[in-house]
């Protein structure tokens, strides 16, 4: 028996279960993110229909609560009412963003000969062999094969949307049976209702998250377009579009769409003080609305460490590109919910919060029960 073995040998034995187990970790590990990488387009649809289905959920409950008459709405009419509400929104922001990015890469390959003369010329201050240097590398880049492969990603954003759509209609449909379904698969009432105020609490945040911040974005986009518009840019709608939506990327989205503003501004005009003027007023308004006013309307409700925010865009970024990054801070709310709930993980629940605080099992009871009692 293992108690009857030597010492030496003993730890010899523990050795190597430890290394057993760690290469086990690592091949799993490596196997998830193959998965992840070779079925992103079916994953990042999946996973956007999961955040536009809960962001739905709580309203259709509200809907099915009303009455007309001595008549109750039935729960199959108001899902079928919100999947068509859903697919009408998602059709119009899609044709919207589809538009936009077109406008935009049409002026950018209209302006690609002026645009290597207008990045140089940022440069002028540090000498003309710096600014030579700028010159010949922006003229080596091949803009017009970006420019395919941005219209490419384009395309794959409607069909991505016809997918969502599908998606979110079989989630609504599966959606009265999912209680039954985890109480039957769980075993335990307890601990399914457990597991439901888990689900319920990252709806909640992952919600609050994206009300709060598409309403900053909106505004933010809403002040740039006003600003590109005052100094005559013609890009103006298209950069108000495209800040809205690069707000939603964490961090660097902000520093994207700023930057883009102000090269946008100098290749149009070809004046450092105009350019100048309208980096600084895009920088004030990103500053003031990123730092300011979204924490102070996301308060305690999302308390992730910016460390962490980073270490998970660079990551989804790697692993889905773009759409990782818009995903990246839902995906972690949910991994630091289901860690502060998972005594094994708590202390990686730590390192993803902002004061090393997770959530609490108080703070659990207050997100309410995701089935609660009459509605199973």
């Amino acid at each position: 028996m293992k108690h009857d073995l030597p010492p030496q040998d003993q730890r010899a034995t523990q050795d190597f279960a430890r290394v057993q187990t760690g290469a086990l970790v690592i091949i799993a590990f490596a196997v998830v993110l193959f998965l992840l990488v070779q079925a992103r387009f079916l994953l990042i649809s999946l996973a956007t229909a999961i955040i536009v289905f809960s962001l739905t959920s709580d309203v259709i409950n509200f809907i099915a609560r009303q009455r007309v008459g001595p008549f109750r709405i039935p729960n199959w009419l108001a899902s079928i009412v919100a999947v068509l509400l859903i697919s009408t929104a998602l059709f119009a922001l899609t044709s919207l963003l589809v538009a936009q990015i077109n406008t935009v890469l049409i002026t950018t390959l209209s302006l690609s000969e002026m645009a290597p003369s207008a990045v140089a010329s940022l440069f002028a201050w540090l000498g003309e062999d710096t600014q030579a240097a700028v010159l010949n590398s922006v003229r080596s880049i091949d803009f017009a094969s970006y420019i395919r492969t941005l219209a490419g990603q384009a395309g794959d954003l409607t069909q991505g949307t016809v997918l969502v759509i599908l998606f979110v209609g079989f989630l609504f449909a599966e959606r009265i049976w999912f209680g039954t379904k985890l109480h039957n698969f769980i075993g335990d009432p307890e601990q399914a209702r457990r597991v439901g105020k888990i689900i319920s609490s990252i709806i909640h945040r992952v919600n609050y998250y994206l009300l709060v911040k598409t309403l900053i974005s909106a505004v933010t986009g809403g002040m740039v377009f006003v600003a590109a518009s005052a100094f005559g840019l013609d890009l103006a709608a298209a950069l108000g579009v495209i800040t809205f939506v690069l707000n939603f990327i964490p961090n660097v989205g902000s520093i994207v769409a700023t930057g883009l503003l102000a090269l946008v501004a100098h290749i149009q005009f070809a004046d450092g003080t105009a350019t100048l003027i309208l980096f600084l007023i895009g920088g004030s308004i990103q500053f003031v609305n990123g730092n300011i006013i979204d924490p102070w309307l996301m308060g305690r409700a999302l308390r992730l460490s910016s460390f962490g925010i980073i270490i998970s865009l660079a990551f989804w970024a790697a692993v889905w590109g773009i759409p990782g990054m818009f995903l990246s801070v839902p995906i972690m709310v949910m991994l630091m919910v289901v860690c502060s709930h998972v005594p094994a993980l708590r202390r990686v629940a730590i390192l993803m919060s902002r004061e090393g605080l997770p959530e609490t099992e108080q703070q659990l009871d207050e997100s309410g029960d995701l089935f609660p009692k009459g509605r199973r």
